[in-house]
Order: C-alpha cells, then sequence, then structure tokens
C-alpha cells in the first residue's frame, strides 16, 4: 500500500500518510492512485477538480462549504505549512458542529480526507505556502457558504501565537462568514 490511513477525532475524515521514496536525488510518491485510495478507505470517490493556492505566512482561508454541490475534497501542502481545520456541518450527526485540526506541510506529504458536509479551512504557518486539493464536485458560486473562523460556538483552536498576537490576513468574504447558528447546513 503507498500510504496508511489514520482514523481522526472526527468519523469520516481521514488522515494519508504516503509510503516516501527517498534518496540523495530526492523522493518519489504517490500522490493520488484511485485504486489504492479506494482500497484503503473504501471511498468510491470521483475527484472532478484540482485546486492550488499560493499563500503568505498568516493568511487564513475559510471555513469554505458549497451548500447543493457539496465537496468531498483531499488536501496537501506542496510547499511550505498550514494548520487545516473542518468542522462538520450534517445536522443530526453525532459529531455536528464539530471541529479537527491537523498540522500539513511539504516534508511530512500527509494528506487530509474532507468529506462532503464539512467546512473547511486553514491557517498558513509558513511564508510562500503551497496547498492542493482535490474536489469531488465543481466549484459553484452560488453555492458557496462560509462559516466564520472564529465563531465561540464552534471554538476552533487556532495556532494564532504563531502569528505573533496579530490577527489572521482574511479576506472581507471570510471575516463576514456566518455563525454556525446562523449557516446552511446540510441535512
Amino acid at each position: 500500500m503507498p500510504f496508511t490511513v489514520t482514523a481522526t477525532a472526527l468519523s469520516d475524515v481521514l488522515l494519508l500518510e504516503p509510503k516516501v521514496f527517498g534518496d540523495e536525488r530526492g523522493f518519489f510518491f504517490e500522490s493520488y492512485n484511485e485504486r489504492d485510495f479506494f482500497s484503503a478507505t473504501g471511498l468510491d470517490v470521483n475527484f472532478v477538480q484540482d485546486n492550488h493556492s499560493r499563500s503568505k505566512k498568516g493568511v487564513l482561508r475559510g471555513l469554505h462549504y458549497q451548500i447543493a454541490q457539496s465537496q468531498g475534497k483531499l488536501v496537501r501542502v506542496t510547499q511550505g505549512e498550514v494548520f487545516d481545520v473542518c468542522v462538520n456541518l450534517k445536522k443530526g450527526h453525532p459529531d455536528f458542529g464539530k471541529w479537527m485540526g491537523v498540522h500539513l506541510d511539504a516534508q511530512s506529504k500527509r494528506q487530509l480526507w474532507i468529506p462532503p458536509g464539512f467546512a473547511h479551512g486553514f491557517l498558513v504557518l509558513s511564508d510562500d505556502t503551497d496547498v492542493m486539493y482535490k474536489t469531488t464536485d465543481y466549484y459553484s458560486r452560488a453555492d458557496e457558504r462560509c462559516l466564520l473562523w472564529n465563531d465561540p460556538a464552534v471554538g476552533i483552536d487556532w495556532p494564532l501565537p504563531v502569528l505573533a498576537g496579530a490577527d489572521p490576513l482574511l479576506t472581507d468574504k471570510d471575516r463576514q462568514g456566518l455563525c454556525l447558528s446562523n449557516s446552511e447546513v446540510f441535512i
């Protein structure tokens, strides 16, 4: 198996750690293999879009989700480091409103599987960080929603001391995200 799969604090969210082959020349690993992903996770997903973002230290992107065209995401960092977070927005699920976060970085090459029905975001912890993720549905502006990154009802423990007390860098859209109590969720 080219990677190991570890369950996380939220059911259905998985951490994938690839088998990396390295020597004095560099390294090689399979970042995605449909057959092996299915074999290791039991998930039969169809990825339709790849996204790539570059951000500087202190940028916080999220917490984004799409309500009608919900996206599963396979997230990885190809340069730098982030604190990657997801929040379960599936009403009636035992984990509804709960969050989990994990450090993803280019060195470990770990990936996070976030199924549909979750909000997703990340805080950039290093300069010039590249995040790439595959999605199971296409981007839809009409379906895009934003959960407020610092909603006290969710209580995400962002590693903000890394920013030396400064607020994260946010877009207006992310700054104006809605609290969980006012957000559209999945039924």
